[in-house]
């Protein structure tokens, strides 16, 4: 069923006064159904470009708030998350999610995966196969040599069920049927997004299986925290609780050696700018085109922050807390400027940047990595928060 919210902008007294003000703007358009998005306020994207039937099932769109007036959008679609709004240092409601105005400029990008729901597998595969059991899987090669993402037709482009909706939360289900993409097993999994009263997006995984199978599910949003079309992320300031990376081959499949970060470029041990060393000489560079590394998180429980992004012109603050042993950190390499988004900006060349709590890449060819593996009556269960505020 349909649940949507009014979209007026609620809460958040210091912007009252400047949201009434965009909402008499709200009939401005740019090109296409895009709604200009000013230096005042931001908006979400609109729900009519959300509402088609894919593979024979009708598409909704939904808006979550809490408390406080945070806002979120969603889709069944891939269960995406299409946008986010959070208030910046002055009060001003900014965009960190990219997002784009239709389904059809999501499939334009597909092989990005702007804010998607990542399965059955997150990352890369090498080669394209696993053994598991003694059994060979051949996987959907669609990252020559490898397969990335769940394959040719992954979470990213189903339809999922609507299971519950309030105010602040929202849950999707999906049935992965046996041998889908190549994985065994009838894999039943569901993901809820929660706008909690601490102003953070949390996110929920379940998944069951009736065989032995590999499962690995992540988010794939890219953020700007200055807020969507706003430029470059490359002055954001980062830090991760990461000691160690996982180095990659020209394939950017790992070599399966942990190694350690200090004396490296990926050394973000202590806060420093996405760009302050992204074009050293350095062959780990070089293979990933920038970074796009899975960090070895130090030990620690989803009570405590792993990473701490803040945006450079907005002073918004982004902390995440996962129970996965790995963070995937994507510095939009391949953003090319060729997709629309939502405030009439186009996807330029590192004006968004992606982190995936996940477990490792290629897991299922590494025995000595953390195990990705589910069985019958086991639970696949984990959870990731992004947290914000505004310094």
């Amino acid at each position: 069923m349909k649940f949507t919210f009014n979209r007026s902008f609620v809460g958040f007294l210091a912007v009252c006064i400047l949201s009434l003000a965009a909402c008499n703007n709200a009939g401005k358009k740019t090109s296409g159904t895009s709604l200009m998005t000013d230096s005042t306020t931001a908006t979400l994207p609109p729900a009519k470009g959300f509402e088609q039937i894919i593979d024979g099932k009708q598409t909704h769109y939904y808006i979550l708030k809490n408390k406080n007036g945070l806002q979120a959008a969603f889709t069944d679609y891939g269960a995406h998350i299409l946008g986010l709004l959070t208030p910046d240092k002055n009060g001003r409601l900014k965009d960190v999610i990219i997002g784009f105005d239709s389904i059809g400029d999501y499939k334009k990008t597909m092989s990005a995966y702007y804010g998607a729901t990542i399965g059955r597998y997150g990352n890369r595969i090498a080669k394209g196969h696993f053994v598991l059991d003694g059994r060979r899987y051949d996987l959907f090669i669609n990252n020559k040599p490898n397969t990335l993402h769940g394959g040719k037709k992954g979470f990213n482009d189903v339809v999922w069920d609507t299971k519950q909706v309030t105010d602040s939360t929202i849950t999707f289900t999906y049935l992965s049927k046996d041998m889908e993409e190549g994985y065994p097993g009838n894999l039943q999994c569901q993901v809820t997004y929660e706008l909690t009263p601490d102003n953070a997006l949390k996110i929920s995984y379940e998944a069951t299986t009736d065989k032995n199978t590999v499962v690995n599910m992540t988010n794939h949003s890219y953020f700007n925290l200055n807020g969507i079309g706003n430029g470059t992320i490359l002055n954001h300031v980062v830090q991760f609780k990461a000691a160690n990376y996982t180095p990659i081959d020209p394939t950017s499949i790992p070599t399966g050696q942990i190694a350690p970060v200090a004396g490296t470029p990926f050394d973000f041990t202590k806060p420093a700018t996405i760009g302050s060393r992204i074009d050293e000489k350095n062959e780990q560079l070089k293979n990933g085109g920038g970074y796009d590394h899975n960090f070895v998180l130090d030990p620690h429980d989803i009570n405590t922050p792993v990473a701490t992004i803040t945006g450079d012109k907005s002073g918004i603050e982004m902390q995440i807390f996962t129970a996965e042993p790995g963070l995937q950190f994507y510095s939009g390499n391949f953003m090319n400027g060729k997709t629309t988004m939502h405030g009439g900006a186009t996807d330029e060349y590192r004006t968004g940047f992606a982190v995936e709590t996940q477990h490792y890449p290629d897991s299922p060819n590494k025995p000595q990595f953390p195990s990705t593996e589910l069985k019958p009556g086991q639970v696949y269960k984990t959870v990731t928060i992004y947290k914000f505020s505004a310094k």
